[in-house]
């Protein structure tokens, strides 16, 4: 298994980093927040961590640390418009549950 992105995805990170003018990817990671346990995680990457697993779809890699990995297996990364509304969505094989709001889950 692995995390993959969207083509929708791939080419918004891409515009990103081309704006932003450096970076080689994206970090996606979780952390301990909200209602629910966990959240998701996202920054650039400027210079990777011998640690990481990377994963790369459309051009653009994803970065994973270990630990977050274990979470995250299976993930699929997507960038929506809903409306007015722009965001990354995260299909997450693992997520047992999620908050209200939308903002945590739980494995």
């Amino acid at each position: 298994m692995s995390i993959t992105m969207t083509e929708s995805a791939a080419d918004h990170v891409n515009k990103q980093l081309a704006h932003r003018g450096s970076g080689v990817g994206i970090r996606l990671g979780v952390k301990t927040s909200g209602c629910s346990g966990m959240a998701y995680m996202l920054e650039f990457v400027d210079s990777p961590i011998e640690q990481d697993n990377v994963f790369e779809s459309f051009g653009v890699k994803v970065f994973v640390d270990p630990k977050s990995l274990v979470y995250l297996e299976g993930t699929e990364l997507d960038f929506v418009k809903e409306g007015l509304n722009e965001g990354f969505k995260f299909s997450n094989p693992n997520v047992r549950s999620e908050c209200g709001c939308g903002e945590s889950f739980n494995v």
